[in-house]
């Protein structure tokens, strides 16, 4: 005797509540095993596979791919000898086996996932099968499909008023692409239109020469970017009330500890932003080897949820695409984003002569509840200063 398990999306943690279905692993009829993955989802925050804790005979899927589901919603119903198999821990948190053993995330292609719950497509309706050379270039002369033209000769053979009774419809009325904001995209349109109505933010901006930043990182070894977090985590040491939040239900300024920085990266699935835990309390080199390994996982696409939350400050590296300034929203909930634009040559006076020089615009972001225009400036400036010379920043550490 057999008995229907019903396997259920999971609570999903840190706050999601439903995900996306990619694309099904197993279809009605097959047998599945404790831990086996059954099925991908994408949540607002990660693409994950998701294992099923017991084992049998696929009976029903009951989510099609492109599906939005709810945490709690059935996904699987498996048919089982009489009751689970007790191999398994259990654990069927999104992302994580049932065993004690590494997990697994990997970004697969949509179009590649087979999706047994799927409809199955209609069949596509052939082309006409006679048309004369004639006719053919007026259509083509004309910009109509043949496949589009229904034949009115014998034969499916389509006839030169066929064409013209094409080319003489009116065409449709311009209707721009439908795309549903799911995952990830809505997760990024949420938290941006948030930060836009929550926080009253400013932005102010400054050219540097980091002639001497360039220098120094050829000297350490070390990417831009890692110099940049280093002089971000030193600004906030000497500004901690950017380092914070504001708790708008109590009404309090929450200032942390530790510098969480988060860090924009693009990835297949958008811009992503990982976050350096603790970087207050790593060394640059660390810093360094820290952020090439968030940046490989965002490019993979395996960036977990953790790997995603709880920054408390933002750095956005933008001149990777080429441009000099922006505005950037906060990424809320936090008070601040430093913003760095490309490195190029440029005129720049030096000790009283021109010269040319590497120069970049650094442009920062602030939440004007946590603090003044003088907190501000002194925070970019002191960053600023720490780019031109970065030795200025060696008597703080």
């Amino acid at each position: 005797m057999t008995t229907e398990q019903l396997f259920r999306l999971p609570d999903l943690g840190e706050g999601l509540t439903e995900a996306e279905v990619l694309g099904w692993k197993v279809a009605v009829g097959d047998t599945v095993h404790v831990d086996q993955v059954v099925i991908e989802v994408e949540t607002a925050k990660a693409a994950v596979e998701v294992p099923v804790p017991f084992e049998g005979t696929v009976l029903k899927l009951f989510a099609e791919a492109g599906s939005v589901v709810s945490v709690g919603e059935p996904l699987i119903a498996v048919g089982a000898a009489a009751q689970a198999a007790e191999s398994g821990s259990g654990n069927v948190l999104i992302g994580y086996g049932t065993k004690d053993e590494p997990r697994t995330r990997r970004r697969r292609a949509k179009a590649a996932v087979a999706t047994a719950a799927a409809p199955a497509a209609p069949a596509v309706e052939q082309a006409p099968k006679v048309i004369s050379p004639l006719v053919r270039k007026l259509a083509r002369d004309n910009g109509i499909d043949i496949a589009t033209i229904t034949p009115t000769g014998p034969d499916a053979i389509v006839l030169r008023k066929d064409v013209e009774a094409a080319i003489a419809k009116p065409a449709p009325a311009v209707d721009g692409e439908r795309i549903p904001l799911r995952g990830m995209r809505r997760a990024i349109a949420d938290k941006l239109s948030r930060s836009r109505s929550e926080i009253p933010d400013a932005t102010t901006w400054v050219d540097v020469d980091a002639t001497g930043l360039m220098e120094a990182r050829k000297v350490i070894g070390v990417g831009v970017l890692a110099l940049m977090a280093r002089i971000v985590v030193a600004g906030l040491a000497r500004y901690p009330e950017l380092n914070s939040t504001v708790d708008t239900e109590r009404q309090e300024i929450v200032r942390f500890k530790a510098v969480n920085l988060g860090f924009a990266a693009q990835s297949d699935r958008g811009l992503v932003v990982p976050v350096v835990r603790n970087a207050n309390r790593l060394t640059t080199l660390e810093l360094a080897a820290e952020l090439t390994r968030l940046t490989e996982l965002a490019r993979a696409g395996t960036l977990t949820p953790e790997d995603m939350t709880g920054g408390t400050f933002t750095l956005n590296n933008y001149g990777v695409f080429g441009v000099d300034g922006s505005t950037p929203i906060i990424n809320h909930p936090e008070a601040g984003l430093l913003g760095v634009g490309r490195i190029v040559d440029k005129p720049w006076a030096v000790d009283g002569q021109l010269a040319v020089r590497k120069v970049t615009q650094l442009s920062f972001t602030f939440d004007h509840r946590v603090c003044d225009g003088g907190v501000a400036g002194g925070f970019l400036r002191y960053v600023a200063d720490c780019v031109e010379r970065p030795v200025t920043m060696l008597g703080g550490l």
